[in-house]
């Protein structure tokens, strides 16, 4: 049962990275108007227990995207400086829409992944109780 165990703590690692990555996406393009908004980014690191092949992952620490932020002209705006520019966000959309349908089908994988390990392990369990 060790491996069941091991396949259904693998699979719920990625399941709450995919998620948190999936908040600071939605975060991301919550924000994607706010002036001075920097987009977030997360990574992902394997965590190995007790020197075990069976690796886990977990997430990094969140850092701001360091491009350049986008220069606006509204002169109306009240941040905008004496030329009628102030800075926007560094948020693309597009990026952020291509990650966050990534991240849904990264997180798809491992609830598949989750269900049929489970799925085993229940086949498994009624085949010895015959």
């Amino acid at each position: 049962m060790n491996d069941f165990s091991n396949a259904l703590d693998v699979s719920v690692s990625g399941l709450k990275a995919q998620a948190q990555r999936l908040r600071h996406l939605s975060e991301n393009i919550a924000n994607a108007d706010t002036p001075g908004y920097r987009r977030k980014t997360i990574s992902f690191e394997a965590e190995f227990q007790n020197g075990s092949d069976i690796g886990r992952v977990e997430t990094g620490r969140v850092r701001l995207d360091p491009a350049d932020l986008e220069k606006v002209y509204d002169p109306s705006h009240p941040m905008a400086d004496e030329s009628g520019h102030f800075q926007g966000s560094n948020v693309n959309l597009l990026i952020e829409i291509a990650d966050a349908r990534e991240a849904q089908r990264s997180y798809e994988a491992n609830l598949k992944m989750f269900e049929q390990s489970r799925q085993m392990s229940a086949d498994l369990m009624s085949l010895l109780q015959k």
